[in-house]
């Protein structure tokens, strides 16, 4: 591959994962990204597959996952409004997706994710057994 065609793509691919960084809560699309780009469907597809090693799509997920994962971590937000915030229209679409890419819902990330680090909010296991209850 030439040299330029290299370049071409290599920048194609970065101004493209600059938007989808700076607005991932839009819908933003391989289509609509192409035509701001003043590119082809196919020529940004071709960037993402050979500068980034992934597709269009994958990526923009792995953003809105990453961006819910943060709220998750770092907010008291519902899992409606973190939904909301990373571009789902409907949560039930936003949850299944979620417990399709982490392996949980979530709300067992996030009380996994604070119990981990010891934030308020998280329950230990010592308060989940009710006060003067035999435990062992």
């Amino acid at each position: 591959m030439r040299e330029a065609t290299v370049d071409r793509r290599r920048a194609l691919f970065d101004e493209a994962v600059e938007m989808i960084e700076r607005e991932p809560s839009s819908s933003l699309d391989l289509d609509t990204v192409a035509r701001s780009l003043a590119t082809s469907r196919r020529q940004l597809q071709r960037a993402f597959a050979e500068i980034g090693g992934t597709t269009f799509r994958a990526y923009a997920l792995e953003v809105r996952m990453r961006r819910a994962r943060e709220l998750l971590r770092d907010t008291d937000m519902s899992v409606r409004e973190i939904a909301e915030k990373v571009g789902y229209r409907k949560p039930p679409q936003f949850c299944k997706t979620f417990r399709r890419q982490h392996g949980q819902s979530p709300s067992r990330y996030r009380g996994d994710t604070r119990a981990d680090m010891g934030m308020p909010g998280a329950r230990t296991a010592d308060q989940l057994v009710p006060e003067g209850a035999p435990t062992g």
